[in-house]
């Protein structure tokens, strides 16, 4: 054997052995294997799976959920949760669209609107779970009871339909044969990614998720992290209300009724942490694409709907319990 060939055995020997870490240690790990199993299952299933046109449907069809889960993954990294991101999405969509129809105020101020009923909502949540001391699980559930509430009211229980025709472009246009929807969620994603990886405040999140108390005496705002989470995931609920608006092309008080959940499962499969302290926003990208190949699988399959729900359900305890003993 030649001198280079002994040189390049122990080089393979240790690239096999990262590659091997990696796979057992990087939280990214089972959601990939996860979402090339599922994959392949529903190719065989199904021969109009892996086509262009069914794989962005799957994708603009996960895109709200999809924006939804980022806000919620910031949440859940801090050891926190969102009950009332559907009921706050489905409020801002509809202020913003009775704005524009029966205040006749342009469009743009209508989704400024949103986005402020989104940012103040998830604002107020964090305030009450930072300064009131509050459990996240319980002021959430109260603000999703308001939210879907106030929203009723606002719209008298009916849709607000007649929006100007423009806005129906952040939910159903297209730039290229890449549906608007999934660029709004793919910009998302990249701007959570540099706020969580390469910023001091996304150290910051990772550190109260990990041990609040030690991250609060070595000098961490823990307060303002918690109110700028919850403002965040406020934040993506509006522009979730945004895409869903524009693809109604109408207000829907009842609209993102379980998206909360389906967020939240997102999140799971992505491999975060329930508890907090460890994930990754990828990893959330996958859970919701995960999330919709299922969806978009078990209905091509032409699964009993209440069916599809049982199965995912399975699917999702099973991520957690693997995720609970994989770490």
């Amino acid at each position: 054997m030649s001198h280079d060939a002994n040189i390049g055995a122990p080089a393979k020997a240790r690239a096999r052995q990262s590659a091997l870490d990696w796979l057992l240690h990087s939280p990214l790990a089972l959601p990939l294997v996860g979402l090339i199993v599922v994959s392949t299952l529903m190719a065989f299933a199904s021969d109009n799976f892996f086509t262009v046109n069914n794989i962005l449907n799957v994708l603009r069809q996960v895109s709200v959920v999809g924006i939804l889960a980022v806000g919620m993954t910031f949440v859940i990294l801090t050891g926190g949760i969102d009950l009332s991101v559907g009921a706050v999405m489905a409020l801002a969509g509809t202020i913003a669209a009775g704005l524009m129809v029966n205040m006749g105020l342009h469009g743009g101020i209508g989704l400024l609107a949103a986005v402020g009923v989104g940012v103040g909502l998830g604002l107020f949540n964090g305030a009450l779970v930072a300064w009131g001391k509050m459990p996240a699980i319980i002021v959430t559930l109260a603000t999703m009871g308001i939210a879907r509430g106030l929203g009723l009211i606002y719209s008298g229980g009916y849709p607000i339909s007649g929006l100007p025709g423009w806005v129906s472009w952040f939910g159903v246009g297209r730039i290229g044969i890449v549906p608007v929807p999934v660029i709004i969620m793919v910009v998302v994603y990249l701007l959570a990614w540099v706020l969580l990886q390469r910023t001091a405040f996304g150290r910051h999140v990772y550190a109260i998720g990990g041990n609040e108390t030690a991250a609060r005496l070595s000098g961490v705002r823990t307060r303002m992290v918690k109110l700028a989470v919850f403002g965040i995931s406020g934040l993506t609920a509006s522009i979730a209300a945004i895409v869903l608006t524009g693809r109604l092309m109408s207000g829907q008080p009842n609209a993102g009724v379980g998206f909360e959940l389906d967020a939240i499962a997102a999140v799971v499969l992505g491999g975060t942490a329930i508890a907090g302290g460890r994930g990754l926003i990828l990893g959330t990208l996958i859970g919701a694409v995960l999330l919709g190949i299922l969806n978009n699988g078990l209905n091509l399959m032409g699964i009993n709907p209440y069916m599809q729900d049982v199965i995912k359900g399975l699917i999702i305890l099973l991520a957690i319990y693997i995720g609970r003993e994989w770490r």
